[in-house]
């Protein structure tokens, strides 16, 4: 009797109110999420991928000031009051709605790129320091807006560089593709540029992005013609006749053109001992093609390092045709 009329203590009293209520604790978690809900969330977050440019600059104090101070010269909206160029002209409502939105300066264009991979950087070391299976639900909401916003700046570096695609796919239709299809390959390209731009480097992301989709354009041509060469139509004559002429006549002079450019960028990523000999015994410099007698008395060394600096220099070449799938193209030339 005196037992049954003790007191009930606190923990006593808690325990039995959890009881009660276990079912309805059970499914929905403090921060508002049911549990199922913040698990699945929880799962998309820590398996998607954040891919972003490292920079120095993230790692100072004032990395977040700088990432957030938009420069003197940017404006919102990117849509300009000037009409339509020249260019313009002639294309679908789409193509012409791209020259709407104005070109970035300089330095807003480094505030863009900055911005966003400061955002992405600052998601992905957060997260790293999150527990997969104790993440709350304000962590996560603060994660997935950083990288909202990631997306909505990259969004504003493709937008105002679509017109770039589309003056580099005028040079390249042919009866493989579309302008149409070479526009959408484009972008594409230009996509995987924008997250792949070292923007540390202080150059401009054009001249990037213009040698990214030309290269992507390039490759879409060799296998154009690999297409044709391998289903050509029954003609046996059309057939001879076609295998006979060189591929260089198939190739208009703005593709040309674009191949010499190419190969000059090929060059630029040679040593300077490799690239001054391969454009002296080539005599891509205007001047007759120099012995590897001349080029060694010329450098101090002997012939035989000569040869030995070019093949080295040949085998780099050919890899960076081969990366770019132009074996068939520029491998002529090596």
């Amino acid at each position: 009797m005196i037992a049954a009329l003790a007191p009930v203590s606190k923990l006593a009293r808690r325990r039995a109110k959890s009881s009660r209520f276990g079912v309805r604790r059970a499914s929905r978690r403090p921060d508002g999420w049911p549990a199922a809900e913040l698990r699945r969330r929880r799962e998309l977050l820590f398996d998607r991928s954040i891919v972003y440019i490292p920079c120095r600059q993230f790692l100072k104090a004032d990395a977040e000031s700088l990432a957030s101070t938009a420069p003197a010269d940017a404006a919102v909206p990117l849509e300009t009051r000037d009409g339509p160029p020249a260019d313009a002209r002639g294309l679908t409502p789409y193509l012409a709605s791209l020259y709407k939105t104005r070109l970035l300066t300089k330095n807003e264009e480094q505030f863009y790129f900055r911005r966003m991979n400061w955002l992405k950087f600052r998601a992905a070391a957060a997260r790293g320091r999150l527990d997969r299976r104790r993440a709350t639900r304000r962590q996560i909401e603060q994660i997935e807006g950083w990288l909202t916003e990631a997306e909505t700046v990259k969004a504003i570096l493709i937008t105002s560089n679509l017109r770039l695609v589309v003056s580099i796919a005028k040079k390249f239709i042919d009866a493989s593709w579309s302008f149409d299809e070479l526009v959408s390959e484009g972008n594409v390209a230009l996509m995987r540029a924008v997250e792949k731009f070292n923007f540390a480097l202080g150059n401009r992301f054009s001249t990037y992005a213009t040698y990214a989709i030309q290269r992507h354009f390039f490759r879409l041509s060799h296998r154009g013609r690999q297409f044709r060469k391998r289903f050509v139509a029954g003609d046996d004559d059309l057939r001879d006749r076609a295998d006979a002429e060189p591929e260089h006549e198939y190739r208009s002079a703005e593709q040309i053109d674009m191949l010499k450019e190419l190969f000059r960028s090929f060059l630029d990523e040679l040593e300077p001992r490799e690239r001054r000999i391969v454009v002296a015994r080539f005599g891509f410099d205007g001047k007759p093609p120099r012995t590897f007698r001349e080029l060694g008395s010329q450098m101090g060394v002997c012939k035989e390092r000569i040869r030995q600096i070019q093949s080295r220099a040949m085998e780099k070449l050919r890899s960076l045709a081969e990366e770019a799938r132009l074996e068939q193209t520029v491998g002529d030339w090596l």
